[in-house]
Order: C-alpha cells, then structure tokens, then sequence
C-alpha cells in the first residue's frame, strides 16, 4: 500500500524534470478508471464534482469539497492534486486554516486562484494568501505541492503580462507549480516558463491532440484538462439519454 509520504515525494518528483500529463476525475468511478489506464497522478475538478453532485461550478463549499477529496484519495494509490478554489476564504489567516484541513484529506498538492467568486484579490492581498498556504503547508509537511493560479479567463482583456507578473510573485512568496490557465499563445507560454523558472508550469488543455506535445516542447512540465473529461463523459450522457426518451415517445405513440 502507498503511503501519503510516498504518494506526496513522488508527486513532487515528477515535477522536477520531463513531462506529464494529470488528468481531472471528478468521482471515484473516474478516479480508478484514469488509474487503470497507467496516468501517474490525478486532479480533481470544482466543475466536475459539483455537476457529479448536482450542483453549479463554486456551488459545493469547504466541507463538501474535504469530502470529495478524501473519497478520490481513497479510490486511487495516485498521488491526488487539489482544485481547492480560492481556499474557500479571502482572508490568508482563514486559507491557511483550510489548507491545514485540506491536507488532513491526504491529497500530494493543492491549488490556491486568486479569483474570489466575484472579483480578483489585488495583488497584495493575493500574494499574502498564497503565503499564509505556503506556511500552513511547511507546518504540517512541506513535501505538499502549492500551486499558485492566476485567474486570468475571469477578467477579461486582462494582458498575458499581469498574469505573469503574478505568477512570479506567487512563485516567490512560495508556489511550487505556477498555473494560469488560458495563457495558450506560444509566446506567452514561453515566457511564463522562462519567468518562473526553474519552478514548473502547469497548463490546462480542452483539445486533446498534438497542442500537448507543442506545449511540451515550450518547457511546459504538465497539462491538467480541467472539466474537460468531465463535461465529454456528461456531453455523452446527455445523448444518449435524449436518444432513450426519443425512443420512449415512440413506443408510448406509435404512428
């Protein structure tokens, strides 16, 4: 059995050189499908478990998502990457405190946006959370990852070079993995690796094709896909579903 020692120093090294790719589940079944299929870590998601739970994207809350994440934990020898929002919390002494409970869950990393739900912290303020997680993490272990995340999709119009700007101040005030995830144009992404260096940037991918290997190729250290699986496996369902009530409406009225 692996422990969370061992899951938390390997995650940790698969950032240290190559490439990789961290696929999101959003439910157990999801969880050990992607294990069985030989991916070496897992994310969650925010939108995949809450549409899993019925629930709008942001809708679940703090102790709904511990849950989530102790079942991904459970389902899966992989080391599990958090997509823990905004550390359900403006102020840092408050991301702090759920951070501690967050790690309880036994996930290898955490992510920490600097997005509220409605407005994006200044930068200040921004940059004080990411270290208060940052301490609460080296008081309980300091092998757990921090992912520092610059919102950018939610402002728009907001320049590639804010976001970076950002993403080298979280990268000092202690982020392990920098990530901002709709910096796509080749150019920006190459300077965001060259910014933070030699810290890891993560990118999230919606299409799955040889955009991977090209970002791959411009230093970046992994790709997450976000909601994207979740919302093909849902996209699937829903087709079918539809085809299944066509079908009940004819039966119940033949011509």
């Amino acid at each position: 059995m692996t422990t969370t020692a061992e899951k938390r120093a390997a995650f940790r090294k698969m950032h240290e050189s190559g490439f990789f790719v961290i696929p999101n589940a959003w439910d157990a079944g999801s969880a050990v499908r992607l294990t069985k299929l030989g991916f070496k870590a897992i994310a969650s998601t925010s939108s995949g478990a809450a549409w899993a739970a019925g629930r709008d994207d942001g809708e679940l809350g703090l102790d709904a998502t511990l849950d989530h994440l102790r079942m991904l934990v459970a389902a899966t020898p992989l080391p599990i990457n958090a997509d823990f929002e905004n550390g359900y919390a403006d102020h840092p002494e408050d991301v702090a405190a759920n951070v501690a409970r967050a790690l309880d869950t036994g996930i290898a990393a955490l992510s920490i946006e600097d997005w509220s739900g409605s407005y994006m912290y200044e930068q200040g303020l921004a940059v004080e959370r990411i270290a208060a997680a940052r301490a609460a993490i080296d008081a309980v272990d300091p092998s757990v990852m921090l992912i520092g995340r610059n919102e950018n999709f939610q402002v728009p119009g907001m320049p590639a070079g804010e976001s970076i700007a950002r993403a080298v101040a979280y990268a000092e005030a202690g982020a392990d993995c920098l990530f901002v995830p709709f910096i796509l144009d080749p150019a920006a992404v190459a300077e965001l690796v060259a910014a933070v260096a030699p810290k890891p940037v993560n990118v999230v991918v919606h299409e799955y094709d040889d955009g991977i290997r090209s970002l791959a190729a411009l230093g970046v250290r992994r790709c997450s896909v976000g909601g994207s699986l979740a919302r093909r496996a849902w996209s699937a369902f829903d087709a079918a579903a539809r085809t299944l009530r066509d079908c009940e409406a004819s039966a119940a009225n033949p011509a």
